[in-house]
């Protein structure tokens, strides 16, 4: 049985990304990707201007006139989603935990590919491979792919915890104090801690993209990238088919508030950290973390060649994902 919450949101995304593929996305997406090459149709009567390489020998011995060979293109294409599960994906601090835009963004893509006549098919991975639902056709498909990741979040998606307040001692810390103690893990004093929930194996996720798809695919990777070690795996996967990272991001993934002293929790190895946000030095060193961490993805993405878009939970998914297929559409064009 799938429950009402659940049965109500997958139909909210089915009306909304079904209405917005075929109303936003339709011309772009057939533009952005090639088929997987030229299939015969027919043979018709030669026209003064057609290519005389496309001449058709052996017909046109049979009825004593030039006959020429018409192709149309296979338009056919495999669409893999490669969505991250992991815990980090509950964080969002706007419209909705990028868990949430995650199955959205999923829904449009999948439904533009279905208008298209191509097979759309998905990989959920954490620490793990969760779920491998192989390529098909069809709304119904379409609908079951959203399911998978929706049901796989849980009743947790959506509610993501306050940052716990220090009490005690903690409490009464200086607001100033020097950078080595404004960032302190905090220690265990009982039981080892649990991890929230599961890690993120990239690299595990992008090398079972590899290995599940034999043909050359469109395949887009669902992540907020807080990962390492998947450069090489990437490479290997963009080296065999067009993928294509969406960079799910939050506003606080990149800037720290001024809430005074705050115990952070890891959601996915659920250890704490006490942090003076107070501190102008600290919110300094967590920007340029986050910022180099930024420009060295953005660096791969172009050493590999692979075109890449960026979505924030504030904002909408749309208009990203329309300007990535415009922009392969001018190229391809060109």
């Amino acid at each position: 049985m799938i429950p009402k919450e659940l049965l109500a949101a997958l139909r909210t995304i089915e009306i909304v990304t079904a209405r917005l593929a075929n109303q936003e996305l339709s011309g772009n997406y057939h533009s952005s990707f090639k088929g997987q090459g030229l299939a015969f149709r027919e043979v018709r009567p030669y026209m003064p201007g057609d290519d005389v390489r496309t001449i058709d020998w052996n017909v046109s011995a049979k009825m004593n006139e030039p006959f020429v060979k018409v192709f149309t293109e296979e338009r056919e294409m495999t669409v893999m989603l490669a969505v991250d599960m992991s815990s980090s994906m509950l964080w969002g601090t706007r419209k909705a935990p990028k868990a949430r835009m995650a199955s959205e963004v999923a829904a449009l893509l999948a439904f533009s590919a279905i208008r298209n006549g191509d097979r759309v098919g998905l990989i959920l991975g954490t620490d793990h491979i969760e779920r491998i639902v192989p390529p098909k056709k069809g709304e119904k498909h379409v609908m079951r792919v959203v399911r998978e990741i929706l049901g796989f979040q849980g009743p947790a998606v959506g509610a993501v915890a306050p940052p716990k307040r220090p009490s005690g001692r903690a409490g009464a810390r200086s607001a100033t104090p020097p950078l080595r103690g404004a960032i302190t893990r905090a220690r265990p004093t009982g039981p080892q801690k649990t991890p929230l929930g599961p890690a993120t194996d990239m690299a595990g996720l992008v090398e079972t993209l590899t290995r599940v798809s034999k043909r050359r695919s469109v395949a887009f990777v669902v992540s907020d990238f807080f990962a390492d070690g998947y450069e090489k795996k990437l490479a290997l996967a963009a080296a065999k088919h067009d993928v294509i990272p969406v960079v799910l991001t939050d506003p606080r993934d990149s800037e720290l508030p001024d809430v005074g002293l705050v115990v952070f929790e890891d959601l996915e190895s659920g250890e704490d950290v006490l942090v003076d946000t107070a501190d102008p030095r600290v919110r300094t060193y967590f920007a340029k973390q986050m910022h180099d961490l930024r420009e060295a993805r953005r660096s791969l993405f172009f050493k590999l060649g692979i075109d890449a878009v960026e979505i924030d939970t504030k904002g909408s998914y749309v208009q990203p994902l329309r300007d990535l297929f415009a922009r392969r559409g001018r190229r391809a064009h060109r």
